[in-house]
């Protein structure tokens, strides 16, 4: 999994007025923008108060036959599975059948450091359990049927990376461990928990443990793009269990995301403990930011698939992404969306390529710093093409909008430069950095 990270309204009462209040034709702009130059395969959903605000689809969910996506076509959803499990974890932990602090070795005592390694440590990544996911063998298995005794040994051979809770890092192992608990504490397959707990009584009518995709259930398949697009591999989601098994659409991700941040779910007290960050995770969820906007909820990959969902509570506004195929990001889409909400500039893209004088990208090559974040940004030449690289991190290429402003679209980033100050602006997320070089 690539890598590449900078930087991590009042209520209204009426449809009518949230009607007027939305840039719906923005988003469409952009939709008819990436369908006409095939950059996104995929589906979003935007709902405030449980109410849909928008929603549409493009691209495929079949390129061989050529069956268009609808708003009603699923997708694999990937580590926003995590959310759903968390959500199942202190639901258990509300009927008394589990607690925070129980340790792993009342579950899985074979695992290094299970007596040290808590619920808790499991949920907010602080457990040091090795994430299987990251080793070069994952790849040669992931497309077979693993037992839970196979998947047991694999974790299990993956060791500790370091001290339970002396840090935090990703790890998927903790959420496979956690749908095991799960099914051992309810004894029933974490599928059938999911019905019982969270699919039934939101009504969630397109949400499932997944399997094999299946067209004529209105699933998709997923693609990478390599001068057209490629058809993935399946996963099988046997080994991804709760950290990313599920299948869904947006507008089930905003219903879901909405009842559980409004405590149709889960209690005030287990949503204080969800939304709690501890060196940027919380319980299952991410802390996301628009400007001054606090959201929460998570991404997630899989396969060809790429999706994400966020919850911003003084709006009550939920904005829900799925893909099955990806060049524009869905970050970008998630801004365009957020911009359209909440009335702020976006820029369009045209995925026009501009040539630019070498002269001039000279004068912007050197290292930026910058007084308001501790982060260094080195712009080099190569071939008549500007790269950046951030402190710590690896260099990536940047495609010129105009003369002076230049974007790397994976992770939503554009850079300005006004090389007669000798000053550049990183834009990103909806926030902006200047930096001055040095």
């Amino acid at each position: 999994m690539k890598k590449i990270v900078i930087i991590s309204l009042a209520t209204f009462i009426t449809t009518t007025c949230l009607s007027q209040t939305f840039n719906k034709q923005r988003l469409d702009s952009l939709f008819q923008v990436l369908e006409k130059k095939e950059k996104f395969m995929g589906s979003i959903a935007i709902s405030k108060n449980g109410e849909l605000l928008y929603s549409n689809a493009i691209g495929y969910c079949d390129v061989e036959s050529s069956k268009k996506a609808t708003t009603i076509t699923k997708y694999r959803i990937g580590s926003i599975s995590k959310m759903f499990t968390a959500t199942l974890i202190l639901k258990s932990i509300e009927e008394n059948k589990l607690s925070l602090n129980q340790t792993l070795d009342k579950y899985f005592p074979q695992i290094e450091n299970s007596k040290k390694i808590t619920i808790e440590n499991l949920l907010n990544h602080r457990s040091g359990i090795h994430n299987f996911t990251n080793d070069s063998t994952y790849l040669s298995y992931n497309t077979a049927f693993k037992s839970q005794k196979e998947m047991i040994e694999i974790i299990t051979k993956g060791k500790s990376d370091f001290e339970p809770n002396s840090k935090a890092d990703y790890s998927n192992s903790n959420f496979v461990l956690l749908s095991y608990i799960l099914e051992k504490i309810y004894k029933k397959n974490y599928s059938l928990i999911l019905i019982k707990k969270i699919i039934n009584p939101l009504g969630l009518k397109n949400t499932y443990f997944g399997g094999k995709s299946n067209l004529i259930n209105n699933e998709s398949y997923s693609y990478s793009f390599e001068k057209k697009w490629i058809k993935e591999t399946e996963t099988d989601m046997s080994i991804p269990m709760g950290a990313g098994s599920i299948v869904s659409n947006p507008s089930d991700l905003t219903i879901f995301i909405e009842q559980l941040f409004t405590g149709k779910i889960i209690s005030e007290k287990s949503l204080t403990l969800m939304r709690t960050m501890n060196e940027k995770f919380g319980l299952g969820v991410f802390e996301f930011t628009y400007l001054d906007k606090k959201g929460y909820g998570h991404t997630g990959g899989i396969d060809g698939f790429q999706s994400v969902v966020n919850y911003f509570p003084e709006e009550k506004l939920a904005i829900a992404i799925t893909s099955n195929g990806t060049i524009y990001p869905n970050r970008s889409i998630l801004l365009c969306a957020e911009s359209s909400y909440f009335n702020k500039p976006f820029e369009m893209p045209t995925f026009e390529n501009i040539e630019i004088n070498s002269e001039i990208l000279n004068s912007y090559v050197g290292q930026y710093a910058s007084s308001q974040i501790p982060l260094k940004i080195t712009i080099t030449k190569q071939e008549n093409k500007l790269f950046a690289q951030a402190t710590g991190q690896l260099a990536f290429p940047l495609e010129a909008n105009t003369v002076n402003s230049f974007k790397f679209e994976p992770a939503g980033i554009v850079l300005e430069f006004n090389s007669l100050k000798n000053e550049m602006t990183l834009k990103q997320g909806g926030k902006e950095f200047l930096f001055t070089k040095e």
